[in-house]
Parts: structure tokens; C-alpha cells; sequence
């Protein structure tokens, strides 16, 4: 076994979008394994637009990552060692060791992963956090009805695809915004939504408000900004809002003026028609996961619930591919492969 970690770092803070400079690539003694505790390897790690508030020194829902601190997010990974009772050596479980190659864990953030479901790789997408997150703030918040109109922001990424198929599902109508026309036609013709809006056409508010004739009874806010400015008009009196990021603001520098002000227009169209704006962080509902788990795996069995992966391979390249997702460059969850699963 080797006997060094490899590591990125938090090097710096980034002041807006993230840049390579902000990242560095470090090795460490491989840790030694205390009674109770496990050695893990990361097989898959995980993507996400969260970790750009973590890199922020601000106040938020989660501590900042420390200067010269590896950077934070969950991975799939498999036990190279136990010492705990209730683990095994080969397991593959689901994480939160960060962007490195190997960590240390005391077993209570660990989930088991059975492979006879789906790919291993889908615990950190349609079966883990994202397709959690949309399966909690879709239902928890949204509530919607047989025949009523779901539409998702960031339709093609890793939330707002389980959330559009699950809206269907459920009985009602789901109209995706994504970025580009292969994404949307990703979302209409492979994950079978209603109708798929590029927001970067430029009659993009004609064809969303045509796409929904009888307006917006749920939003589930994914993105913010243009978007959002366009979807406001078309809440229907009492639609619900589940707001679970901004990702057109995550590289807003937090001491400048918002280039536009939507708070006042936006307050003004939520009292007038009662609308319901929640936002929430799927550790709320983390009670309802074992019931998620299980009916998404049915539905990913019978074809009802669709996914797709973009897998890039090599630890070092975590920090270009996150740069990238923070640019809508992905296309479906994004993941870094960093060992082989064999």
C-alpha cells in the first residue's frame, strides 16, 4: 500500500470565480487507524457548487475551509482497513473525506453502498445528496399536484434532473431550464420533461411562458439572477418556491453592490399572490432518506428515473472540472474518478 495521501488544499480564498491559483496539490503521511476507526480510498468524489460558499471566509449554514485545509466533499470510497466492529475491509460506503486519495473515519458518517443496485459512482448523484435534495425540497416544499406545473432551474445538472422526472412521477407537468440546446434536448427527449427552455436563447421569456400557459404552480430554484426574473410573472396566486442554491451569485464578491436589485420586485410579487419561497437544506428531511433510497431504486429499475454522469479522471484535474461546473461546462452530475474500483 502507498504510503502517502494525496491532497488539494485550500491555498487561498478566491475573490469571485474560483482560479487554479486558489487550489494546491499536496502530499501527507498516510494517517495511522485508531481503534474504531477505518482507513478509507477514494474511488469517486464528488462535485459540487456548495464547496464554492465553503471556500468563502463568510458566515454560512457550514464552517469556511481553513486556509492550507483539504477541501471538503463526499466521496465513494472503499475500507482499506478496520478497526471498527461494524465495518469491513472492502466495504464501499458513501463519505465525507474530501478531494484527497485516502482519510481516516470513526464510522458515523459512513453509508453502506450495495453495487447490485446501480453503479457505485450514483451515491453521490441520483442516490445520494443531489438526488436527495430534490426528492426532500421537491416534496417537503413544493408539494405539487396531479396535473399541476413543475419547472427547475440548472434542469440538466444533478438536482434538478431527479427533480423534474420525480415531478413527473408524481402526476404533474415538468418544464426544465437548462443552458445550451443539448442539454435541453437531453432533458425533453432522454429524461422525458414536458417541454426543455434554453435560457440563452434570446426569446427565452416567450418560450418559457409559452411552455406554461396556465403559469407556474412550483419553481424549484436552482440558479437565481435572468432566470429567476423571467419565472417571477409566471407564479400562479399560492405556487411554492423550494430554494435550494443561487449558482449565478455563488461568485458574487460578498462586499459589492448587487449589480441589480430583485429584492423589492421579487417581496412584491410573493405578498400579492401569496407564494410560498422556502429555502432548506436537505439535512432537514434526513429522516425521509431510507424511504428515498428505496423508491429511487425502484424507479431507476423500472426506467422511471434516469441519470448521467460526467466522470472526470485523476485527482488533480478536481480543481479545473469544479471551475468549470461553477461555469455550466458539466453536463449531469459531476464526478472525479480517483482509483479503479476493481
Amino acid at each position: 500500500m502507498t504510503e502517502t495521501v494525496r491532497q488539494i488544499v485550500l491555498a487561498s480564498r478566491p475573490d469571485g470565480s474560483p482560479t487554479p491559483s486558489n487550489f494546491r496539490l499536496e502530499d501527507a503521511a498516510m494517517p495511522e487507524v485508531p481503534d474504531g476507526w477505518v482507513l478509507l480510498e477514494t474511488i469517486y468524489l464528488s462535485l459540487d457548487p456548495y464547496m464554492r460558499g465553503r471556500m468563502s471566509g463568510a458566515k454560512s449554514y457550514a464552517d469556511p475551509i481553513a486556509i492550507g485545509h483539504v477541501m471538503a466533499g463526499a466521496t465513494v470510497s472503499r475500507i482499506m482497513q478496520s478497526r471498527h466492529r461494524d465495518w469491513r475491509e472492502g466495504d464501499i460506503v458513501v463519505a465525507y473525506s474530501g478531494w484527497q486519495t485516502h482519510a481516516i473515519s470513526d464510522g458515523s458518517d459512513l453509508r453502506r453502498i450495495d453495487p447490485a443496485v446501480a453503479p457505485i459512482s450514483t451515491g453521490l448523484g441520483v442516490l445520494g445528496m443531489p438526488g436527495f435534495t430534490a426528492y426532500a425540497g421537491l416534496g417537503n416544499i413544493g408539494h405539487p399536484k396531479p396535473g399541476e406545473t413543475v419547472v427547475v432551474a440548472a434542469a440538466s445538472g444533478a438536482v434538478g434532473s431527479v427533480v423534474g422526472q420525480i415531478a413527473k412521477i408524481w402526476g404533474a407537468r415538468a418544464i426544465g431550464i437548462a443552458g445550451g440546446r443539448e442539454k435541453c434536448a437531453f432533458v425533453k427527449n432522454e429524461l422525458g420533461f414536458d417541454a426543455a427552455i434554453d435560457h440563452r436563447a434570446p426569446d427565452f421569456a416567450r418560450r418559457l411562458a409559452e411552455a406554461c400557459p396556465e403559469g407556474i404552480d412550483v419553481y424549484f430554484e436552482n440558479v437565481g439572477g435572468p432566470v429567476w426574473d423571467e419565472v417571477l410573472p409566471l407564479l400562479n396566486d399560492f405556487a411554492r418556491v423550494p430554494l435550494c442554491g443561487m449558482i449565478s451569485h455563488y461568485n458574487d464578491d460578498a462586499e459589492a453592490e448587487p449589480s441589480v436589485d430583485r429584492l423589492p420586485a421579487s417581496m412584491k410579487v410573493i405578498q400579492q399572490k401569496s407564494i410560498t419561497v422556502r429555502g432548506f437544506m436537505n439535512v432537514e428531511f434526513i429522516d425521509q432518506q431510507p424511504t428515498f433510497l428505496k423508491e429511487a431504486a425502484d424507479w431507476i429499475a423500472d426506467g422511471r428515473l434516469k441519470y448521467r454522469e460526467d466522470i472526470v479522471d485523476g485527482l488533480e484535474l478536481a480543481p479545473a472540472a469544479f471551475i468549470g461546473l461553477l461555469q455550466g461546462r458539466n453536463f449531469g452530475k459531476l464526478v472525479v474518478r480517483v482509483s479503479g474500483e476493481g
